[in-house]
């Protein structure tokens, strides 16, 4: 049996569905999903959070990539001691700033000038004596 009945880009069904066909159906969708996301998304995505857990966080699985790789690496381990040393003093200056900076009170406001009380009057009580 031959191996090329058909030139390419000939599918070999004239009835065929037209070329782009799908890709304008696809793009329709798509745009149809957009305007309703614009108007509902944020209090369908609420509703569901409320109403059906399971299916709003299966939701949330099938977003993360299934290839997502996570790796760890001890970047302490790595360094050298002058590295570690530097790193130690970078610290200690941002925790005495910050607490040099929670300490610290500052007071701001303007001199007010209040006038001269009157001179106590005679007769009054006389401080006690020591």
């Amino acid at each position: 049996m031959p191996t090329n009945l058909w030139q390419p880009g000939v599918s070999g069904n004239p009835a065929g569905r037209l070329r782009g066909s799908r890709n304008r159906l696809s793009e329709a969708v798509i745009w149809a999903l957009l305007r309703d996301f614009s108007k509902h998304g944020e209090k369908a995505i609420a509703k569901v959070r409320r109403t059906q857990p399971a299916a709003y966080l299966k939701i949330l699985a099938l977003l993360v990539s299934r290839e997502h790789k996570v790796e760890h690496s001890n970047a302490i381990k790595e360094m050298t001691d002058e590295q570690l040393e530097r790193s130690i003093e970078i610290l200690k200056e941002m925790i005495a700033k910050r607490d040099a900076e929670a300490n610290a009170k500052v007071i701001e406001g303007e001199a007010e000038v209040i006038p001269s009380l009157p001179a106590p009057a005679s007769g009054g009580a006389k401080p006690p004596k020591s």
